[in-house]
C-alpha cells in the first residue's frame, strides 16, 4: 500500500513550484489529476526544448505519476467537469496569479459549498500586504527572502543560489501544509485553505542567517572571515563565502589538478573536537599546543593562515583522496561534486534518488527521484503525462461520463482533441 493511495488531487499547477508539490504527492501514492489548457498544456511543456516535437526536460522532471486532462474551465461545459472534479477531489492545488481563481468563478467559498470536505493549497508570491499583488520567480523570492544579501563574498554583488530554494522549497512546504490539513481533517471532517509564499519559504529556509541578524546586536560575528581580518560589520547580516553558517570554521579549499577541473575543491570544516587530528593530517603537529592556535577562540582571527596551510595540503590529491584521508579520523569534508558527477553515481541510482525515465517521445532520459524513502511505501518513479493524454481516462473512470454524456462533453470543446 502506498502512503497517500486513496488520495485524489486537482492539480491546477504549472511552471514549477506547484509540480514539485504535487510530484512529490503522487510519489507517493496519491491520484493526481494535471488540468491544463486544451492544445497547450504547462507552458514548461514546451519551454528549453531538447529535442525536437518532445516535451522538455522542464517539464517531464516535475511532472511524474501524474494523469493529465485538457479543460477550458471558460467553456460552460468545462466549468460543469471542473465542478465534478471538485466533488470528487480531496485536494485542490494551485499556483494562479492572485484572484484567477475567483475570476473562474470558483472562489475559495464557492469550492467549500460544492465540497466541504476538500483542502485547497495555494502558493503565492508573497504573503497579504503590499507587494502580495506581484509576480514572483525563483530568483526574485531568494532576493525577497534573505538569501541573495547573504550570499556570495563580501566584496562581490548579492548571489543567487543554485538550488531552486524559491519554487522547490515552496512546494515542499506546501506539500507538508497539504498532508497536515489531511491529517486534521480526518479529525474535524472539514476541509481548509492552504497557503504558502514563496518569499516565506526561502526566509523559512535562510533562518540562520536572521540568526546572525540578531547576534549583531551583541558584536560582531567571530565565526566570519571577516572578523578575523579586522573588517567591521554593518548593520545586517554580511556576506561570508564559503565560511560555515553553523559556528564551526569551515571553507571550500583547493584540490590537485584544481586549474583544469572547476570543481577540483573540498569543503573542509575544522570542528574543536577533531583540532588535533586536522593538525596531524595537514602536517602541523605544532599547532596542537601553540599559543594563539591551541584553543577555538584564539584561532578565529588566524583563519586565513589556518586554511591556507590545508588548502596547501588538500591541493596535493584529489577531492576524493581527501575524502578517503580525512573520514578515518571522522573530520568533515565533502567533495564539491558536479551534477556530471552526480549523474553518474551508481549509488544514487540503487536508492532510487536518481532514477532512468523511458519517455515514448523522448526517449529515456535521467531524473531525480524521491529524496525521502518510506520504509512501507516504497516509490516508482512512472514518466510524465502526454499533453491530455488521460481526459477520456477520467471522464470515464473518476466522473462516471459515458454514453451520450459523454459524447456530449467530447463535442463541446471543453476538452480538446480526446486522445484514445
Amino acid at each position: 500500500m502506498k502512503a497517500l493511495e486513496g488520495i485524489r488531487i486537482l492539480d491546477f499547477t504549472h511552471v514549477q513550484s506547484g509540480p514539485t508539490c504535487t510530484q512529490l504527492l503522487a510519489w507517493f501514492g496519491a491520484d493526481v489529476i494535471k488540468v491544463e489548457r486544451p492544445g497547450v498544456g504547462d507552458a514548461t511543456r514546451k519551454q528549453l526544448m531538447d529535442v525536437p516535437d518532445a516535451d522538455s526536460l522542464y517539464f517531464t522532471m516535475l511532472n511524474h505519476n501524474k494523469r493529465s486532462i485538457e479543460l477550458n474551465s471558460k467553456n460552460e461545459t468545462g466549468k460543469q467537469v471542473l465542478t465534478r472534479l471538485i466533488e470528487e477531489c480531496d485536494v485542490l492545488v494551485e499556483n494562479f496569479a492572485p484572484g484567477a481563481l475567483d475570476r473562474m468563478g470558483f472562489s475559495w467559498e464557492r469550492i467549500q459549498e460544492i465540497n466541504s470536505r476538500i483542502v485547497m493549497a495555494s502558493i503565492k508570491g508573497f504573503g497579504p500586504g503590499k507587494y502580495e499583488d506581484c509576480k514572483v520567480y525563483e530568483n526574485v523570492a531568494q532576493c525577497a527572502g534573505g538569501s541573495a544579501s547573504t550570499t556570495g563574498f563580501r566584496d562581490g554583488p548579492p548571489l543567487v543560489t543554485g538550488a531552486q530554494i524559491g519554487d522547490s522549497g515552496t512546494g515542499l512546504h506546501l506539500a507538508l501544509g497539504i498532508v497536515t490539513a489531511l491529517f486534521q481533517r480526518e479529525k474535524s471532517g472539514k476541509g481548509q485553505k492552504v497557503t504558502c509564499a514563496m518569499q516565506d519559504s526561502v526566509l523559512n529556509l535562510a533562518r540562520v542567517k536572521l540568526r546572525d541578524q540578531q547576534r549583531l546586536a551583541s558584536g560582531p560575528l567571530k565565526e566570519y572571515s571577516q572578523f578575523g581580518e579586522g573588517i567591521p560589520f554593518g548593520e545586517a547580516t554580511p556576506r561570508a563565502g564559503n565560511d560555515s553558517g553553523g559556528g564551526q570554521p569551515g571553507r571550500i579549499v583547493k584540490c590537485k589538478g584544481w586549474e583544469q577541473d572547476p570543481n577540483a575543491y573540498t569543503y573542509f570544516i575544522i570542528q574543536a573536537a577533531v583540532w588535533e587530528k586536522v593538525c596531524d593530517v595537514i602536517g602541523k603537529p605544532e599547532w596542537k599546543t601553540e599559543d594563539g592556535f591551541a584553543k577555538p577562540a584564539d584561532r578565529l582571527d588566524k583563519l586565513n593562515v589556518i586554511f591556507e596551510a590545508i588548502e596547501q595540503w588538500t591541493m596535493t590529491m584529489s577531492k576524493f583522496e581527501v575524502m578517503d584521508t580525512c573520514n578515518p579520523h571522522d573530520i568533515p569534508v565533502g567533495p564539491i561534486l558536479s551534477l556530471k558527477e552526480i549523474s553518474e553515481d551508481q549509488g544514487l541510482f540503487d536508492t532510487g534518488t536518481m532514477v532512468r525515465v523511458d519517455h515514448p517521445e523522448r526517449g529515456e532520459y535521467l531524473s531525480v527521484g524521491c529524496p525521502i524513502k518510506l520504509s512501507d511505501s516504497s516509490v516508482e518513479v512512472t514518466r510524465s503525462p502526454l499533453l491530455g493524454e488521460h481526459t477520456s481516462q477520467v471522464l470515464e473512470d473518476v466522473l462516471g461520463y459515458d454514453g451520450e454524456a459523454l459524447q456530449q462533453v467530447l463535442d463541446s470543446g471543453a476538452v480538446g482533441q480526446v486522445k484514445r
